[in-house]
């Protein structure tokens, strides 16, 4: 018999409250968008519900800007696997923004699988607000 086909949806995407990653709850959204502005600790990303998927393993891969590590070398994109625990389930998927600020500045992709085939993904711009406007935008929202 074959399997039944997974049911993807994106719930939410945008900023986010701080997560904690050994805490069952997944962060609530703050603002929907794919624009961030580059601040330290801000949490970004996108929650999906996948039903009927129950077992299965996710493959899930961010790719950032060439972010440099401490030796100067470019870091490699962030990815890992995680099993469906459940047949209507919740996964977060995010980042956050560290020191220096400005080798983060660009397109971060993120990005689902499940057996090789893309379910989910999102790709978010992080800029630094340069006009005055703008960062009065981002202090007034807490950023």
């Amino acid at each position: 018999m074959a399997k039944a086909k997974a049911q993807v949806e994106i719930k939410s995407f945008g900023i986010y409250d701080q997560w904690d990653k050994d805490d069952k709850k997944l962060p609530k959204v703050q603002k929907f968008t794919t624009q961030v502005p580059a601040k330290v600790d801000i949490e970004f990303g996108f929650v999906i519900n996948i039903k009927k998927a129950k077992g299965q393993k996710i493959r899930y891969c961010i790719y950032h800007p060439d972010i440099p590590d401490k030796k100067g070398n470019v870091m490699p994109p962030f990815d890992g696997e995680e099993y469906i625990r459940n047949n209507n389930w919740d996964f977060y998927l995010g980042d956050t923004i560290w020191l220096p600020i400005e080798d983060k500045v660009g397109e971060w992709r993120m990005t689902i699988e499940i057996d090789g085939n893309e379910i989910a993904s999102k790709t978010f711009d992080v800029n630094l607000p340069e006009l005055d406007g703008e960062i009065g935008f981002w202090k007034k929202r807490g950023f």
